[in-house]
């Protein structure tokens, strides 16, 4: 296994100084930071290749069109896609989940049935909440065990909730609050077994080991450029080639037509169909040299890595005083969340960056999984390739500031 101190020159950001103390960066659930090969493949689009793609036949648009369609082969061969076709460039995981929800609207009436589970983020609910007024579905949940979802989802739930009414489910592969590792090969299959189509959210999971499509059996797959060392404002949504041909286009416009007259119009096929105008190029460039990146460390060795940090933070947070921990206590992902009983989040937060620390405080656009743990919020450190077990001793150390300053749980 490598050592997080080994990477960390990759990455400029890390190499600065916050309120006098040396950054300790644990906010990667929310975005990762960037290694040195991401920030020069945007460098090298802007400096030498910007221009438009697919529909210029100059110098600077041909390699445009290369390095972006180029791209999408490598981010297909990342997730072991059948075929580069099936790999959409969106803004994010929200964008793709949202073009999946509307794109599936025209299947659904009352009666049928979404599948979604008590964790999910906002992303991966709100849509399906917004696909079910519009067509008389029934939403229906998937639970979580236990007061602080230590046991992670009711799978023996499943026998009663995916029936053949069930047109969708739709869930997370990684909780951003829980740390939770979702089944997700075995909910795939489970939902195929009644013709349901399903989703996963692999916001969290992507760039954080092996992930593969074909092994999974998933339908659909969304994720966000950002939480993988990728640029912002970039996001893939992974789909069954025979689905997307049969999916409408979520936006029409320049780019997405076969011809166009005063009577109507005609779509190309995917991925065309679902990238109507001027496509982010020099991000989805900049995302293939992320894929680049994370190859090269090695996916194994990033999961052995995050998932040892994730169990060590789990457990030497739980030594402090008047603490509670949330998710399960074996297997997990690199993130943990945590609450104190008598210090908001927001302060834990404030006083953390004090000390160089940052954190994440709040919902964690997990609303919904709060009220159901009787919280409102939480404090979330989430680890990633360039972090040690070092920073967790740092953090650590803070948190007991914090305590000794609020005279909480002393």
């Amino acid at each position: 296994m490598f050592s997080g101190r080994d990477l960390r020159s990759d990455f400029p950001v890390l190499h600065q100084q916050v309120n006098g103390k040396p950054l300790v960066y644990l906010d990667n659930a929310a975005t990762a930071q960037k290694p040195r090969p991401v920030i020069d493949a945007l460098i090298h689009f802007y400096e030498r290749d910007n221009s438009n793609v697919h529909r210029g036949l100059h110098a600077l648009s041909m390699r445009a069109t290369q390095a972006y369609e180029g791209a999408r082969t490598r981010v297909a061969r990342f997730v072991n896609a059948a075929d580069p076709a099936e790999i959409i460039f969106t803004r994010g995981t929200t964008e793709s989940i949202n073009l999946v929800a509307r794109g599936l609207g025209g299947r659904l009436q009352a009666g049928d049935v979404i599948l979604t589970t008590e964790m999910e983020h906002h992303s991966n609910l709100v849509p399906w909440q917004q696909l079910a007024r519009a067509t008389g579905a029934t939403l229906r949940y998937v639970p979580v065990l236990g007061n602080d979802a230590e046991g992670g989802l009711d799978l023996a739930a499943l026998d009663t909730l995916l029936t053949p009414q069930v047109k969708v489910f739709a869930f997370t592969h990684i909780s951003n609050t829980l740390g939770t590792i979702n089944p997700a090969a075995h909910l795939c299959a489970r939902a195929r077994a009644v013709g349901a189509v399903t989703v996963i959210d692999a916001a969290q999971s992507i760039g954080h080991g092996p992930f593969d499509v074909r092994d999974l059996g998933a339908d659909f797959v969304a994720f966000s450029g950002h939480k993988m060392c990728g640029p912002t404002g970039i996001g893939v949504l992974y789909g069954r080639r025979s689905l997307l041909d049969a999916l409408a286009p979520d936006e029409t416009g320049g780019g997405m037509v076969v011809s166009v007259d005063y009577a109507g119009a005609r779509w190309k096929p995917s991925p065309e169909r679902f990238e109507a105008g001027t496509p982010n190029v020099a991000d989805a460039i900049a995302l293939g040299a992320a894929c680049d990146y994370l190859d090269q460390v090695g996916r194994d060795a990033i999961a052995r890595h995050d998932q040892a940090l994730g169990k060590l933070a789990f457990e030497k947070l739980s030594a402090l005083p008047g603490i509670r921990v949330l998710g399960p206590r074996g297997e997990r992902s690199g993130l943990v969340s945590f609450a104190f009983a008598d210090v908001h989040a927001h302060d834990v937060v404030t006083f953390a960056d004090e000390d160089g620390i940052a954190l994440r405080g709040g919902h964690h656009c997990n609303q919904p999984l709060m009220r159901k743990l009787g919280l409102a919020s939480t404090t979330r450190a989430s680890f990633y390739l360039y972090n040690t077990e070092e920073e967790i001793d740092q953090l650590v150390t803070s948190l007991r500031r914090i305590l000794k300053f609020f005279g909480a749980g002393m």
